[in-house]
């Protein structure tokens, strides 16, 4: 009976519908059948989720009316942050005015602000709105035109560094002594 209600007040509510992506009860992928009693998903593994609706507590529903693109992208410590933002907004632009990618974008990818300093470089949170379910292919389009723009900028993006010290670095052991 708590599933039957459940699954009333979420076909009512029209929480989601087959083919929104959702995570309910710790499980995400897309909806591939609701009816009164369960809710049935398929994850990106291609397993199908079978959840009764009356153990759903909390319902989130990533496609909804429109998508958004929230991605940080880091680059390293040496950079000019205008330039990096002025290049980001340019690439984000170009792409919302490609005629493939226009249609899927309501408002064009755009650098928000330096979200972090990170261990390796600076991270610039970049948002904008799609249509329903388009974020994840704006966003894997918008990081290949990213990396390429940088490329073509000489904007490095940064990768884990270790450095390894045994006692005194060289340059101090020599720094003090006199030679003949």
């Amino acid at each position: 009976m708590k599933d039957i209600v459940a699954g009333l007040f979420i076909i009512l509510e029209n929480q989601y519908r087959v083919g929104d992506v959702v995570r309910i009860a710790d499980v995400s992928g897309i909806v591939e059948d609701i009816n009164l009693r369960r809710t049935a998903l398929r994850d990106l593994d291609g397993i199908v989720h079978v959840v009764p609706n009356g153990e759903i507590r909390v319902a989130s529903n990533f496609t909804k009316e429109w998508s958004r693109v929230n991605m940080n992208v880091s680059v390293a410590y040496g950079e000019d942050l205008d330039h990096v933002i002025s290049v980001i907004n340019r690439v984000g632009k170009e792409l919302a005015e490609d005629s493939q990618w226009a249609p899927s974008i309501l408002t064009p990818p755009r650098a928000l602000r330096v979200d972090n300093l990170g261990n390796s470089g600076i991270e610039i949170k970049i948002l904008g709105e799609t249509k329903p379910i388009r974020q994840w292919d704006v966003m894997g389009e918008l990081r290949k035109r990213l990396k390429k723009a940088f490329d073509e900028e000489g904007i490095e993006i940064p990768w884990p560094h270790t450095k390894v010290y045994f006692g005194n670095s060289p340059d101090s052991q020599h720094s003090g002594k006199k030679t003949d």
